[in-house]
């Protein structure tokens, strides 16, 4: 088992204070080395599987014509850090630009997880949750006015009223309940069929992580979880959640579908999940990762 959950681990060298600096751009543009991502809607710009390849991020260099009428608007750019020691930048493109030249092609991350580098998914995800919150901070949410990106693209400034809006992100908690021998999944209607995941949901405001653990886990199925202890954690641009993921311990009690989130909800003996009685989560998502561990250690 890797140490960190897809999307999560060094991949990158921020280095915020970079954003800092008035000049940043300029540097960025004489540097030889500095890579460009372009992203459009959410969508990255990749060299597809081919020829049994598996798919990669298209970098572009600055010397790219499209990055250079990209760099026309100064706003288009973000500054993401230094991917694998090069100055590495997203390019955030208007929806309507077709830029794809032949072996490229726009495409959405989620069915790519499994496919791309680790640290490659880790760099698009980054971009992708930035552009999108990008896209939903064009205007000043108090005056209406017309934002203005600065810190390198890190934060939203409105020039009218002076409010400041930085990336958001939306915590969710993930948990895997279990009684020792058997662990607790639940389903929703619009999953495949035989697919069952652990029980998660987003930390409402004025809650503590515990608290959304105990709340989410009895409003979905009517158990009352203890011994809640944290996990590990997860990026999850889409859009903008970060998966924190615990384990639980629960009596064993027939489920009660209260608030009409699942379908179904069930405990699972360890026996059953090894032999595959139900269709578990991807591999790349931390709800498999602590499905996995649980299987993995006695209780």
């Amino acid at each position: 088992m890797a140490s960190e959950n897809l999307f999560a681990g060094p991949y990158l060298d921020r280095r915020a204070e970079a954003r800092l600096r008035e000049n940043w751009l300029a540097e960025a543009q004489a540097d030889p080395h500095t890579i460009y991502i372009a992203m459009r809607q959410g969508a990255a710009l990749i060299h597809p599987s081919a020829a049994g390849a598996s798919p990669r991020a298209a970098f572009l260099s600055g010397n790219d014509p499209r990055v250079a009428a990209a760099a026309q608007d100064a706003q288009r750019l973000v500054l993401l850090g230094w991917y694998q020691a090069r100055r590495c930048l997203l390019v955030d493109l208007p929806p309507d630009q077709a830029v794809e030249r032949d072996g490229e092609a726009f495409a959405e991350l989620r069915p790519l997880t499994a496919d791309l580098p680790d640290d490659e998914a880790g760099l698009l995800a980054y971009a992708r949750a930035l552009q999108l919150w990008r896209g939903t901070h064009r205007c000043c949410s108090r005056c209406g006015a017309t934002m203005v990106s600065v810190r390198a693209g890190h934060l939203r400034c409105c020039p009218q009223c002076g409010y400041q809006s930085f990336p958001r992100l939306d915590p969710a908690i993930i948990v895997l309940v279990h009684d020792g021998n058997a662990a607790l999944l639940g389903r929703q209607a619009a999953w495949q069929p035989g697919r069952y995941s652990t029980i998660a949901g987003f930390v409402e405001p004025g809650e503590s992580l515990e608290d959304a653990v105990r709340r989410e886990v009895f409003e979905e199925t009517g158990i009352a979880p203890t011994d809640i202890a944290y996990h590990s954690s997860q990026p999850w641009p889409f859009p903008a959640s970060l998966m924190l993921g615990f384990t639980a311990r629960a009596a064993m009690a027939p489920p009660v579908l209260r608030d009409g989130e699942l379908e179904d909800a069930r405990w699972f003996s360890r026996e059953e999940l090894r032999d595959g009685a139900v269709q578990l989560p991807p591999a790349t998502s931390i709800s498999r990762r602590l499905i996995d561990g649980w299987l993995r250690h006695a209780a």
